[in-house]
């Protein structure tokens, strides 16, 4: 509320579906669903926050199956339960606040098919800019990751920046759905368009990778209108004969830029065309949408989104469960690496000497009686020496984690590979089955993907044979 209500360049979806997100969440803890039926009330959850605030049921649903994913896949198991929830949330939230559309456009129409090759040249300069979006985005990210300032002020200090743009080009405060308004009336000039396209892209950069909550839906949607009206405006000037109502870019930059940057071109064409209430320029999105995504392809805003089914976490066990289900972890002994213990209590200095030849990226730390007490990895010590405490009085047991994920000599493959996965691990500490602070070897995913590997060409075989 602070970062949107004080001017900051950000969107409401993200903190609303992060919301409903975390309402399905809740609800699954309570009443006590498993993994597959969570995840299910965490994507309606999702979509009704946003069908809800957008007005658009159809494309929240939509949204919330397909953000998940760089490749054109659908969470298609929870898209009956988001469509659900999306009307129910719609519905109620019109009650109170009315139903219009959030975007007034005009009657624009679609008759002239020539008018595709400048809409395929949008999209592609849609993509180009959206290119240059992430990499700001990221770009600034990484700048305030690097600053020596202690977070929780870094948001105000992007504020600061935002300020110092915002008396250059005061358009840039804000959701930016104003400006919209008027380029889809034509109100604005292509100077200013383009302009406000650039700053847009520097004021989101600067309120949400310095820290600030906020979405990135909304001020895609501005950065996108305003290229694809400076577009219009441009072709319209150049080709008066071939392009009837350069307004109409505007709503199609709105798409084709969200499409290219979230990787959403089907939610997108249909939260669009529901957001502003305009159903007659479908095949003109539905060509800008694709395109701009194509274009685009393998960059995202979401960092963590990921490729595919294929790769998502959640679906590991779609995929390797038959292979690894009967074999062991004790199968796997001699192939396991000789853990690098690190006594609770040892400095940092110590520490950094102990792991600098030692193999693997994470190390138990043990108590005074040698038994497994936490562990940390590289990564875990970069994060330490970040915050405000003097290296020399950092100790072992003030990197490690102490809730350890660990597994033992008889649990399956299938069950590591789902702790790696949902953990984001790369090994795992192996425990006696009897004795579970007693570490007996490391076990990475590597070896575990190795053996599945394997397992899956010898069983190939036999089907050959067979």
């Amino acid at each position: 509320i602070a970062t949107i209500a004080t001017g900051g360049s950000a969107g409401r979806e993200g903190p609303i579906a992060q919301i409903g997100a975390g309402v399905g969440s809740f609800l699954g803890d309570r009443l006590k669903l498993g993994n597959v039926d969570r995840r299910t009330l965490l994507l309606a959850g999702m979509a009704g926050g946003i069908g809800a605030t957008f007005h658009a049921p159809l494309g929240g649903a939509l949204f919330a199956v397909e953000v998940l994913y760089q490749d054109p896949e659908f969470e298609h198991e929870g898209l009956i339960p988001c469509i659900i929830a999306s009307i129910v949330a719609y519905s109620f939230f019109g009650v109170v606040t009315g139903w219009q559309p959030l975007l007034d456009t005009p009657d624009f129409l679609f008759r002239h098919p020539s008018e595709l090759v400048f809409y395929f040249a949008l999209a592609i300069i849609c993509a180009v800019m959206g290119r240059l979006y992430v990499k700001t985005f990221y770009g600034v990210h990484a700048l305030f990751e690097k600053l020596r300032f202690p977070r929780a002020l870094k948001p105000a200090l992007g504020g600061l920046l935002l300020g110092l743009l915002a008396m250059a080009v005061p358009q840039v405060l804000g959701s930016g759905y104003g400006w919209v308004q008027a380029a889809l009336y034509g109100k604005m000039a292509l100077w200013l368009m383009l302009l406000l396209a650039f700053a847009k892209i520097i004021a989101t950069s600067l309120t949400i990778s310095s820290g600030g909550s906020g979405g990135v839906f909304a001020p895609s949607l501005v950065i996108g209108a305003m290229v694809g009206g400076a577009f219009g405006a441009a072709s319209h000037a150049l080709f008066p004969t071939m392009i009837q109502d350069p307004r109409v870019c505007v709503l199609l930059g709105m798409a084709a830029f969200f499409a290219g940057v979230a990787n959403t071109p089907i939610a997108t064409l249909i939260m669009v065309s529901e957001l502003t209430g305009n159903y007659a320029l479908l095949a003109p999105l539905m060509l800008v949408c694709v395109v701009a995504m194509v274009v685009y392809r393998r960059n995202t805003i979401y960092k963590k989104q990921v490729r595919g089914r294929i790769d998502s976490p959640a679906h590991l066990g779609d995929l390797v469960v038959d292979v690894l289900e009967g074999i062991t972890v004790g199968e796997l002994a001699e192939h396991g690496r000789e853990p690098t213990f690190i006594p609770e209590g040892l400095p940092l200095k110590a520490i950094l000497e102990k792991i600098s030849g030692a193999a693997g990226g994470y190390y138990p730390v043990v108590n005074d009686d040698g038994r497994l007490s936490g562990i940390f990895s590289v990564n875990d010590i970069r994060r330490i020496l970040h915050e405000e405490i003097p290296p020399g009085l950092i100790r072992a047991r003030d990197i490690a984690i102490s809730r350890v994920v660990t597994t033992s000599p008889a649990e399956s493959l299938t069950g590591v590979m789902r702790k790696l996965s949902l953990r984001g691990l790369e090994e795992i500490p192996v425990v006696d089955d009897e004795d579970p602070g007693k570490v007996l070897f490391m076990l990475s995913r590597r070896e575990v993907l190795a053996r599945y590997a394997s397992e899956l060409e010898r069983q190939k075989g036999v089907f050959a044979e067979a």
